[in-house]
C-alpha cells in the first residue's frame, strides 16, 4: 500500500522532531508513500526537513504578537494567503491524511484539510495546549497527547494518550553506567550531576551552576555540564579532567543519561518524554520565556506525581543547591523519584501515532 501524507510542524525543534519521527515510522510501514511537509517560510523547518530527506512547502504565516506591530497588521493577509495555499496544496497532492504537530503553518493546513473532508490528526506535546491546537480540536478527527488531563481542553472522544516521539537512538543505544563514566573519564565512586539547558543553552542555569560548582565539588560530586553553544566560551575554563566536563553540546545523550545520578534540565515536552524513559532523578527548571508558560505546566504535571522536583527560575539561587544535595544524599528519595518517573514513560509514541493514522485512513 502507498499513501499521500502531509505533515506540518515547525518553529521549534519541539514541533519539528515529532513530525519527522512520525514521518519516519510511516515511511517504514509504507515505503512507496509520498510524504510532503508544510512549514512557515523563514522558520527552522524550512532547513531541517530537507536535511532529513523530505520535501517541504512554505506558507507565509507567523504568530500574533502581544503588542501592536507591523507583523500583527499583516497577519490577516498572511492568514488568507496561507489558507489559499493550503487549499491549493491539498487539491494538488490529494492527501489521504494530514498530520500536525504544532507551529504556525499547522493551523491553516489542518483547518483547510478538515473542511475538505481529509482525515486529520494533531499531536499535542504539552500538558497545556497552545491556542492553535485548541482551535483545531473541534475540526480534526484525532488528537494524540502525551499527558493526562487534556480532556479539559479537547473533546474526550478524540483523545488518545500516546506520549511524545523520542529520539530512536535513546531506545537503541543502551550502555552501562560504568562504561558511560569511563567514556567521560569520570570516577565510578562519585555521584554525577548532568546539567542540560538545551542546544543553545540557558543563561540562568549556567549562571547558577557557575556559582555552586565549588560547593558541588566540596560534596565530592562530579559534573557533566552542557552549557549550550551560546555560552560555552564563558565557561569552558571550568573544565577539569576527571571532575567537571564542560561541553557546548552532547552528541550522544544516551551515554550522558547513563552516566548521571541526577539531571538538571529545562522542561520542554520532548525532553520530559525522554527523561521519563531514562528514569533518573530530575530537577526541572522551566524556561519562563515560552508561549503559554508550557514548560512550567509540563514540569508541574510531573512533579505533582512525585516523579521530579521543580525549581522556578526566580527561585534558583535559594533552592537549587539545596535540592541537589537533598536528592544525592538520600537514597530513599532518589529511588522513589526513579520509580515514579519511570511509571510515566511512553516509549512507543511514534508507533501508536502511526497506528491512529492508519485507522483514520482506512476508515475514510
Amino acid at each position: 500500500m502507498s499513501y499521500n501524507i502531509m505533515l506540518s510542524g515547525g518553529g521549534t525543534g519541539g514541533h519539528i522532531f515529532p513530525a519527522l519521527s512520525i514521518a519516519e515510522e510511516l515511511k517504514n510501514r509504507y515505503p512507496d508513500s509520498s510524504i510532503l511537509f508544510v512549514g512557515a517560510k523563514g522558520r527552522m523547518e524550512m532547513e531541517k526537513v530537507p536535511q532529513a530527506g523530505y520535501k517541504i512547502e512554505g506558507l507565509w504565516i507567523s504568530g500574533v504578537q502581544r503588542s501592536l506591530t507591523v507583523d500583527n497588521l499583516s497577519f490577516p493577509f498572511k492568514l488568507i494567503s496561507s489558507l489559499y495555499k493550503s487549499w491549493k496544496l491539498i487539491k494538488k497532492h490529494k492527501p489521504n491524511v494530514v498530520i500536525g504537530t504544532g507551529g504556525f503553518a499547522s493551523g491553516p493546513l489542518l483547518f483547510v484539510a478538515s473542511k475538505m473532508g481529509v482525515p486529520t490528526l494533531i499531536q499535542e506535546q504539552n500538558s497545556y495546549p497552545g491556542i492553535t491546537n485548541k482551535v483545531l480540536s473541534s475540526s480534526v478527527d484525532k488528537i494524540c497527547v502525551a499527558f493526562n488531563g487534556l480532556e479539559k481542553f479537547f473533546p474526550v472522544n478524540k483523545i488518545k494518550i500516546t506520549g511524545n516521539p523520542v529520539r530512536q537512538g535513546l531506545l537503541n543505544d543502551l550502555t552501562t553506567k560504568e562504561k558511560a563514566l569511563s567514556d567521560f573519564g569520570l570516577n565510578s565512586d562519585k555521584k554525577t550531576v548532568l546539567i542540560l539547558g538545551g542546544s543553545l543553552g540557558a543563561r540562568a542555569i549556567n549562571n547558577q551552576i557557575d556559582k555552586i560548582l565549588t560547593k558541588l565539588k566540596e560534596y565530592n560530586y562530579q559534573v557533566i555540564w552542557q552549557t549550550g553553544k551560546l555560552y560555552y566560551e564563558d565557561y569552558k575554563h571550568l573544565h577539569e579532567e576527571g571532575n567537571v566536563i564542560v561541553t557546548d553540546f552532547l552528541n550522544n545523550m544516551s551515554i550522558a543519561y547513563a552516566a548521571s545520578d541526577l539531571i538538571i534540565s529545562r522542561s520542554g515536552a520532548g525532553t520530559i518524554s525522554e527523561l521519563c524513559i531514562v528514569g533518573k532523578p530530575v530537577i526541572f527548571i522551566p524556561s519562563p520565556n515560552v508561549a503559554e508558560d508550557h514548560q512550567t505546566k509540563n514540569a508541574q504535571a510531573i512533579s505533582e506525581k512525585d516523579a521530579a522536583l521543580l525549581v522556578e527560575e526566580k527561585n534558583i539561587d535559594a533552592e537549587l543547591l539545596k535540592k541537589v544535595i537533598n536528592v544525592l544524599s538520600d537514597d530513599e528519595t532518589r529511588i522513589s523519584m526513579m520509580k515514579n518517573i519511570k511509571k510515566l514513560e511512553l516509549p512507543n509514541a511514534s508507533k501508536e501515532i502511526a497506528d491512529e493514522v492508519e485507522i483514520l485512513i482506512k476508515r475514510k
